[in-house]
């Protein structure tokens, strides 16, 4: 069995439908690699693909051993599950991530290299002003980048085309939540995050998978993870109620004081209403928070593999 030894740089890529395009990535990371004069190995994670991606994978790892190693997921998982997968299985000095569609030139690889390399950076995002998405993908990217500005203290501004040291990446392997969102994470850990400006092309080959509705799956969940604000939004709506509805009542009570008008049903209803709604609001809320709190006493983990396909490295 061939022994290499540590690479680098590693370079993880999540792979979804992409067959088409996984032959072209994987010659222009060689090329760009080869180009610094640093060693690496390339990692993709097949996350489920319907199509012959894992296929190609095989075909890439059968012809470049030393350089490729082909993880296949159980089931799909998600792009950030499956990059947390290979970076548990990365064993670079760095690591890069990458999408596999190609908007990202592998040729921009060396600007994030050289801010690395020049600082104390523990992160480098290689971002672009203009992305070469739909109008509808970029509105929904910027609302997701913008809220988590505010909701997360962070500088909201990442990309999917990382750079990293390992010792940062290892801290995600402390995580067992099913849902993990990479960039909070990172966030949580370093305050040492550059930004280098790179191309963003448009998609070569297959369309994207995101949609709205992934999207707004991704900020709930966001949300309900790694922030408290719905039970902060559940305490004040519970204070502001109980003080609309002590209003309302010194209202009808001043007015069977003064002028002796009869409160009748309506301000039964509209107290039993109003309050039946706050508690199940509340309920609603307390439900989602045991729901995330089960998978993680269950200890789910972010991603189960099928399949691995690699070199012993020493």
């Amino acid at each position: 069995m061939t022994t290499l030894k540590t690479p680098d740089y590693s370079i993880v890529v999540p792979v979804f439908n992409s067959c088409e395009s996984l032959e072209e990535l994987y010659h222009r990371i060689e090329k760009a690699m080869n180009g610094t004069g640093k060693s690496f190995e390339v990692l993709f994670i097949d996350d489920d693909s319907r199509d012959a991606s894992w296929d190609k994978l095989q075909s890439l790892r059968e012809r470049n051993p030393d350089h490729v190693t082909a993880i296949r997921l159980a089931r799909n998982f998600g792009q950030h599950n499956a990059t947390v997968c290979g970076i548990a299985q990365a064993s670079g000095t760095f690591i890069f991530t990458m999408d596999d569609d190609l908007q990202h030139p592998p040729e921009e690889m060396p600007k994030l290299i050289a801010v690395m390399e020049l600082g104390d950076a523990d992160l480098v995002y290689g971002i672009s002003d203009l992305k070469q998405h739909s109008v509808s993908r970029n509105l929904g990217s910027s609302a997701v980048k913008a809220s988590s500005r505010h909701l997360f203290s962070s500088k909201g501004n990442g990309s999917s085309f990382r750079l990293l040291r390992s010792s940062l990446a290892k801290n995600l392997l402390n995580h067992q939540l099913n849902f993990i969102f990479i960039d909070e994470l990172f966030n949580w850990y370093t305050n040492h995050i550059e930004f280098v400006q790179v191309e963003h092309h448009k998609r070569p080959y297959q369309k994207s998978t995101y949609t709205y509705h992934s999207l707004f799956s991704m900020f709930a969940n966001l949300v309900i993870y790694y922030t408290s604000i719905p039970l902060r939004a559940m305490v004040y709506g519970g204070f502001i109620s109980s003080f609309l509805s002590l209003l309302i009542g010194v209202w009808f009570i001043y007015r069977k004081i003064v002028h002796n008008v009869p409160l009748g049903f309506t301000a039964l209803i509209v107290a039993v209403l109003f309050s039946t709604s706050i508690i199940l609001l509340s309920l609603g809320v307390i439900g989602e928070y045991l729901s995330r709190i089960y998978s993680v006493q269950n200890h789910k983990p972010p991603f189960a593999i099928k399949t691995l396909l690699r070199n012993d490295i020493s």
